[in-house]
């Protein structure tokens, strides 16, 4: 049995669901999974064919970058989570690093898309988010830690923070000899046209200040519900 859109993007439509409606959340999620045509969510989830998030970790490489590229509202951050959550139940440590959100705001979408109350993750809201300090933070981590990046054209916004271009080099530099995997949540610009592509690419990333691409060894596109999988 086929599944509309991605698992992701089905957990976000069920939190919605919970909110407007004022239902638990696995109330919602049971809902949505009979929209689908499953008897509840666990069937879903058991049945479903692997998830984005499965498939992004399966190809992950230690010491990578990748980038996760949609427009406000499409499921970025729920689907870093989601490999972030995947990733812990394979036994890797993680970190969500985020300018955007509350540590409240993390845990609670960490928990909805899998993520478990005794994962070893970090969530670290600071003002001071920037290379230097997520590097710092996560020196000493072992190979095949996976951290969260929300989001990349944030880490430069403070006048005394590097530009973007030297900080995306200096996280790249730090990935490869330590081993950890990077996952930057990133804007997509709002000139992006759904009606003439269905999913945006690298020319619709939003990038006020200059990066290099090359540095990211792919990135994982959203929009509707669909997702694109490429190289940089």
């Amino acid at each position: 049995m086929q599944i509309s859109a991605p698992i992701f993007y089905l957990k976000r439509q069920a939190k919605q669901l919970a909110r407007d409606g004022g239902l638990p959340l696995h109330a919602a999620l049971n809902k949505v999974a009979a929209d689908q045509g499953f008897q509840s969510w666990s069937h879903l989830s058991n049945t479903a064919p692997n998830s984005p998030a499965q498939s992004v970790l399966a190809a992950l490489t230690p010491g990578e970058l990748v980038l996760i590229a949609a427009r406000p509202g499409q499921g970025k951050t729920l689907l870093a989570l989601e490999i972030l959550a995947e990733a812990t139940k394979a036994g890797h440590a993680g970190a969500v690093f985020s300018l955007d959100y509350t540590a409240e705001e993390i845990a609670e979408p960490y928990h909805t898309v899998g993520g478990r109350a005794g994962d070893a993750v970090r969530f670290d809201v600071a003002d001071e988010i920037s290379a230097d300090y997520i590097t710092s933070a996560l020196d000493g981590a072992g190979p095949g830690t996976v951290a969260v990046i929300d989001y990349l054209q944030l880490l430069d916004q403070r006048r005394a923070h590097p530009p973007l271009d030297a900080q995306v080099a200096q996280l790249s530099a730090f990935a490869r000899r330590s081993g950890v995997s990077f996952l930057c949540i990133s804007q997509i610009d709002r000139r992006f046209d759904p009606d003439a592509k269905a999913v945006p690419d690298a020319s619709d990333i939003r990038l006020p200040n200059p990066v290099d691409l090359t540095l990211f060894a792919r990135a994982v596109f959203l929009h509707g519900g669909a997702t694109r999988i490429a190289p940089l």
